[in-house]
C-alpha cells in the first residue's frame, strides 16, 4: 500500500530525503554540464547520467519542472478524453521518473507504471524517490531506435528526443505509437524542441492517432516554420534545495516546454487554445489562439460579459471556447 499521495510537494521532500548531504559544488559542476546536454542539439550514444551525482544534480535541477510540464500536458489530454483512466503506462527515458509521478498523480496512481531508461544510476534513484508514493517497474534498456515496447495504455516521453539521432526519434515514436493506445510527448519549448514535437506529431497522426491537445484538430500546424514555435510555460514552486543547485533566488520559475498528446480513443480536443500569455488592458483582453481554422487574435471586452471575466482568469495553454477574430 502506498504511504503518499503523488505531487509537487511530495516530490520535493521526496528530493530533500534523497539528495540530503549532496556537496553544493560537486552539484553545481554536473548541473552546468547538464544544462548543456538538456539545451544542446548533439545526439549522444551515451547516458547523459553517468554516475549517481549526476543523477542527484539532475533529480534537482531538472525534476521538478519535467514533473509541472508533463503534468500540464496530461491536464490538458485528460480534459480531451474525459473518462479515461491507463491501467499501464511505460515511461520511455524516464530516468528518475519525473514523468511517472506526473502520472501517478494525473490518475491517483491507477497505471502500473514501468520506466524505461539507460541510466542505471537514475533507475536506482528514481525508485527509492517513488518508493511509498507509487508503484513501478525500472528497468534498463538503451533508449533507441531498437527499443521494443510491450502493449500498453500510455506512453510518455519526455525531453528525450533531443538525445537521439533523427532515425531513432522517428523509430521510437512510430513504435510507441504501435504500442500505445495515447502518446504524450514533451520537448522544451525551444525552437528546436517545437520541430521535433511537430515530426513526431506526423508520425502520430499517420499511425491514425487524433491529436489531444494543445492543437484543436489533427491537421497541419499553422504557424510557418522558421518564423515561430508553439510552445507553453508551467509555474514551478523552488524549494531552498532546488534554488541552492540552480544558483537562483526567487521562489519560483517558469518552464518552457513543447508537447503532443495523441490517442487512438475518441477525443473532444478543446475548441481552440491560447498560444501566448493573454494581454490585459484596460477594459479588454487580448488573446492569441489557435483554432480549427488557424492562428487568430481576439479581443474580449466589458461586452461580453461572462466571457470578459473568465479571458482575465486565463492563462497561456489554457482552452479557449471560440478562435474568431473580433
Amino acid at each position: 500500500m502506498n504511504d503518499s499521495v503523488p505531487s509537487a510537494d511530495t516530490l520535493r521532500a521526496a528530493l530533500g530525503a534523497v539528495l540530503d548531504g549532496l556537496p553544493p559544488r560537486q552539484a553545481a559542476q554536473a548541473v552546468e554540464r547538464l544544462i548543456a546536454n538538456y539545451r544542446g542539439a548533439t545526439p549522444t550514444d551515451a547516458p547523459v547520467l553517468r554516475d549517481r551525482s549526476d543523477v542527484a544534480a539532475y533529480a534537482a535541477y531538472r525534476m521538478p519542472a519535467t514533473f509541472e510540464a508533463v503534468r500540464a500536458a496530461l491536464d490538458a489530454f485528460a480534459a480531451a478524453v474525459p473518462g479515461w483512466t491507463p491501467l499501464t503506462h511505460t515511461d520511455v527515458g524516464g530516468g528518475t521518473g519525473a514523468a511517472s509521478w506526473a502520472v501517478a498523480e494525473a490518475w491517483e496512481g491507477a497505471a502500473r507504471t514501468t520506466v524505461v531508461d539507460w541510466a542505471e544510476p537514475a533507475l536506482t534513484i528514481g525508485a527509492e524517490l517513488a518508493r511509498g508514493v507509487f508503484d513501478a517497474e525500472w528497468r534498463r534498456e538503451r533508449i533507441s531506435g531498437a527499443l521494443k515496447l510491450a502493449d500498453t495504455d500510455l506512453v510518455t516521453v519526455s525531453y528525450v528526443l533531443n538525445e537521439l539521432t533523427e532515425a531513432d526519434r522517428t523509430a521510437l515514436v512510430t513504435e510507441a505509437a504501435r504500442a500505445a493506445q495515447a502518446v504524450v510527448i514533451v520537448e522544451p519549448g525551444t525552437p528546436d524542441g517545437y520541430e521535433r514535437i511537430i515530426a513526431a506529431r506526423t508520425l502520430l497522426v499517420e499511425a491514425g492517432f487524433a491529436v489531444a491537445a494543445p492543437c484543436p484538430h489533427s491537421g497541419a500546424c499553422p504557424i510557418v516554420p522558421g518564423t515561430d514555435w508553439c510552445h507553453f510555460a508551467a509555474r514551478v514552486s523552488r524549494s531552498s534545495l532546488h534554488r541552492r543547485v540552480k544558483g537562483g533566488s526567487l521562489p519560483y520559475e517558469d518552464e518552457k516546454y513543447a508537447y503532443v498528446a495523441a490517442t487512438r480513443l475518441p477525443v473532444a480536443p478543446a475548441p481552440s487554445r491560447i498560444t501566448r500569455k493573454p494581454q490585459i488592458r484596460k477594459g479588454q483582453v487580448l488573446l492569441d489562439l489557435c483554432g480549427p481554422d488557424g492562428l487568430a487574435r481576439q479581443t474580449v471586452t466589458k461586452r461580453h460579459g461572462p466571457l470578459y471575466k473568465q479571458a482575465r482568469d486565463a492563462d497561456w495553454g489554457d482552452a479557449w471556447p471560440t478562435a474568431e477574430e473580433d
